[in-house]
């Protein structure tokens, strides 16, 4: 009798489902100009709703200077880029936006991924597979793009826990002093909005002979006098032997990229599979980033118009005695727990109050510590604000959900 593959794949999605942590994709079509206004798309109608969770921190998906680079680039090449970043697929914007980017973190070289996943993966999988005999040391807390690159390269690995420089330290002096080492870590983690302890992170690689590697993709344009990271806010570009970003967020387009040493940058360019055998980025995306970049370089007005609305809706939320989880970051977590009650949540937000946040369940935290994850941005009003506090109230009265201590 033959395998039953449909039943084996409807039975895991079972599974899922039953643990009330299905992933349901709304469907959001973006106001361009009014964001964070947006259509909600159903089987049956669309209406307008405000996002909450989006990951275009700063709006810079809808800046004047981003959508007339991204236009002028596609009349001048086309959509795509036309192949492997070898093969007829390295276009000028790409060069232009790799030197800007090495500029930004005040490094050598840059190189452009198509995501900051892959950048992420493709990078440490290549740098832990060249150095011989490497060992890893990763934050108990590293983005799955990580903890997929360190798995790949295969070296020996140790997780030190979350923001501990104590736990670092006994783990590398336990490490033989004449093997490559390799730390590895983010500045702001996406899903708690707490950041590292990097310049404690930085003394340790020197002591113990070790190389750094920081995910700054929830810090890049946000952060820095020039938007360039947490590193850059606390003067330390060059103690960081890579910085990762990506254009995602912040700079409101797509695409990731690494900057470090031109050797380092040319390794990585040279062995990565996930660089090499990949369509490079539309020079429509390159273009719409590198304006971003150079925008946001020179202007610190969104910055500070980002942190004025997170300060006051953290303020508001605390006063309606929300379950705010502590966060030193944009980053706005408040703590369900349920995955269950956090889709309730939500899908109330949605259907009465027009208000769409997304869920967030394992494994993308872990289980019992199920959350909202609000992000908010220059475009958020006050009146917008109280709306979303008001409906929150009533929800968590409605159910009965937990509040502050």
């Amino acid at each position: 009798m033959a395998f039953e593959y449909e039943k084996h794949f409807s039975d895991a999605i079972a599974r899922v489902k039953a643990e009330g942590r299905y992933r349901v994709f709304n469907d959001i079509m973006r106001s361009c100009g009014n964001f964070p206004k947006a259509q909600h798309f159903t089987t049956s109608d669309q209406r307008p709703v405000i996002v909450w969770c989006s990951n275009d921190y700063l709006g810079m998906g809808q800046n004047e200077k981003v959508l007339a680079a991204m236009h002028q680039a596609l009349d001048e090449c086309g959509a795509g880029s036309g192949g492997t970043r070898n093969i007829a697929g390295t276009n000028h914007y790409h060069v232009l936006l790799e030197a800007e980017l090495a500029d930004l973190h005040r490094k050598e070289a840059g190189l452009l991924f198509t995501s900051g996943y892959i950048s992420n993966s493709a990078t440490l999988s290549t740098m832990a597979m060249a150095l011989p005999g490497c060992v890893v040391f990763s934050d108990a807390l590293n983005h799955a793009s990580m903890i997929q690159g360190i798995r790949g390269s295969k070296a020996e690995r140790h997780i030190f826990r979350h923001n501990d420089p104590e736990h670092l330290r006994f783990l590398l002096g336990e490490t033989k002093p004449d093997v490559p080492k390799l730390i590895a870590f983010e500045s702001v983690y996406s899903m708690d909005g707490d950041i590292a302890p990097i310049e404690e992170f930085c003394d340790l690689a020197d002591e113990f002979g070790a190389i750094t590697y920081l995910d700054e993709v929830h810090a890049v344009g946000l952060y820095g006098p020039r938007g360039g990271g947490i590193a850059e806010e606390r003067g330390l570009l060059d103690r960081i032997t890579v910085i990762e970003g990506t254009l995602a967020k912040a700079f409101g387009v797509m695409g990731g990229y690494i900057a470090g040493s031109k050797s380092l940058v040319d390794m990585v360019r040279s062995y990565a599979p996930g660089f090499i055998f990949t369509t490079s980025l539309s020079p429509v995306l390159a273009a719409g980033a590198l304006a971003s970049v150079r925008h946001l370089k020179e202007s610190d007005v969104e910055r500070k118009a980002q942190r004025e609305r997170v300060a006051a809706l953290k303020d508001m939320l605390d006063a309606h005695n929300l379950p705010v989880m502590p966060s030193q970051s944009h980053i706005v977590p408040i703590l369900v727990g349920d995955p269950r009650l956090c889709k309730e949540v939500t899908d109330a937000l949605l259907k009465d109050f027009s208000i769409y946040v997304q869920p967030i369940n394992y494994p993308t935290v872990p289980k019992g510590s199920e959350r909202l994850r609000l992000t908010p941005g220059p475009m958020h009003t006050d009146a917008m604000m109280d709306d979303l506090v008001e409906a929150l109230a009533l929800i968590w009265e409605r159910l009965k959900l937990r509040r502050a201590a």
